[in-house]
Formats: structure tokens, sequence, C-alpha cells
């Protein structure tokens, strides 16, 4: 069972540590088991994250969100459910009727006060509800914004929107994009370092999959605290049920190769949360 804002204290005290916090994205209920099934193997904590876009494959976000919660309460460590990159405003309130643990709102796309406005009204509404709240100035590089590889958060900006919105974790622009499927991304450290002295809260390194095991670490011990990786792992999935029907192209009951595509997921996660943790 997880307690009210259990998202915030298991950050700060990770940021606290500097230690990372790894938070793998949900597309089939297997990714939830797999991601589980690793976190429990590394004896850590873990965030499944549910994006809209998966919400979307799922044709709404009560069967994703309540199979991949029960997935989270049977887990023999702290496992908590987050919405990602969330951007209906519906969602964001169907969320809270859901009891997630948290939800990163993602008015990147509005202007400036725009995003504010919104941002500080959503904080406010899952406070009250006693949720987390993330959210980021501008768009993830693969989304068409601000988190393109050349692209840097000015840390006094992030710092006046976290004040003027509220929010417990801030996503930032520090070199990464999303869907990368190479592991060839590199992190301002310098600018992390600073961001992380301007900043309050936790800081949220979206598009992780395109970064090798040692800018990871790197970019947690310059201060980059929640580490969001989605691609990396889809990768490993696909491969390893591609290679089961290379195989055996026999086979025809979905358990029979979908299993290795969990199996090769649960691995690298428990490699993955022992790597940020340590």
């Amino acid at each position: 069972m997880t307690t009210a804002l259990a998202l915030t204290g298991l950050l700060d005290t990770a940021r606290t540590a500097r230690r990372g916090v790894g938070a793998f994205n949900v597309v089939l209920l297997e990714h939830a088991e797999a991601i589980v099934s690793g976190a429990e193997r590394a004896g850590l904590p873990v965030v499944l994250q549910v994006s809209e876009n998966c919400i979307r494959y799922h044709g709404g976000l009560t069967p994703i969100v309540t199979a991949t919660q029960a997935v989270a309460r049977a887990a023999d460590v702290e496992v908590l459910v987050h919405l990602d990159h969330i951007e209906d405003t519906a969602l964001v309130h169907a969320g809270i009727e859901l009891g997630v643990d948290s939800i990163m709102y993602d008015g990147s796309h509005l202007e400036y006060d725009a995003n504010v406005a919104a941002t500080r009204e959503l904080a406010d509404r899952c406070h009250a509800a006693g949720i987390a709240i993330e959210a980021e100035l501008g768009e993830v590089g693969g989304k068409d914004g601000v988190h393109a590889p050349g692209v840097r958060t000015d840390p006094s900006d992030a710092a006046a929107f976290v004040a003027a919105t509220g929010v417990d974790a801030l996503a930032v622009a520090v070199g990464t994009s999303h869907a990368m499927q190479t592991r060839e991304a590199s992190v301002d450290r310098d600018l992390v370092e600073r961001l992380r002295a301007s900043v309050p809260v936790p800081l949220v390194l979206h598009g992780s999959s395109g970064l090798s095991d040692a800018e990871l670490r790197g970019a947690v011990r310059a201060g980059m605290t929640k580490i969001n990786i989605s691609t990396h792992l889809n990768g490993l999935f696909t491969r390893a049920l591609r290679d089961v029907l290379d195989e055996r192209p026999d086979l025809v009951d979905p358990r029979r190769y979908v299993s290795a595509g969990r199996d090769a997921v649960a691995a690298e996660t428990a490699r993955l949360l022992t790597l940020l943790a340590g």
C-alpha cells in the first residue's frame, strides 16, 4: 500500500542520497509484470508509468491502469503507478478518481502563462487528493519540442516555474530525446548540477533510453533523480519475441513467445535499477 504523495517521499529520499529511481513505461500488462519482477529481483522500488498514448491504445484509462495498480499492490517492493505525459485534463481527473500515485501533466504545448495556470490548477487538485504531480516547461525531443539534444532548460526559468505551479518534480532538458533506439546521447552534467542547485524539487530525466550506462550514472551523480526509460525496454521485449518466433515459427499460443519478452524486460529492469541506485 502507498501513502499520500508517495512519489514525493521516494524521490526526495533518493535526491538527498544522489540515487536514481527507475520509472519504466507499461505498454502491455506483461510490461507491468516484468518490471515488478525485476524490481523484486533487485530489491528496489520502481515507478510504473502509463502514458496517454498507451491509454489511447487500450481504449481508455481504466483497463490498463487498474490492471497495473493490481500488479503494483501485489509486489514485495514499493511500486508506484504514474500517469505520464498527460495532456488531456479529463484524464488527469480520471487518474485522480482511480487513485494513481502521481501524474505528469504535460502542458508544454501551451504558451508559458497558460501552462503555468493549468499546471497550478491541476497541482492543487492532485495535492488535495494526496497525489504528486510532475510537469515540464517544454516538450521532450521526439514530441516536437524543447528536449531535443541541442536544447537546454534554464535554471532560473525552472525555479520560477516550480514556484509558480507548486509541482513536486520537474522534467528538464539536458541533452536527451524521446524514442532513441541507440544509446549514444549525452547529458550536460554541469547544467544538471546548476539545475539541482536552483530547483527545490527532484529533477526528472525523460528520454533516458538513449543514454549508456556511464551516462545514466553520470546524470544521477550530477543530480537527476527520476529516470524515465521506455524505448530501450521495448526494444529488448521485441527482439526477444522475434528470436523465439524465428526459432519456432509454428508457435500460435502468444503465451509461448510473449513470455520471452517479459523475461528479457525483467532481467534488464533489475540491472538498470541496481545501476541507478548504485
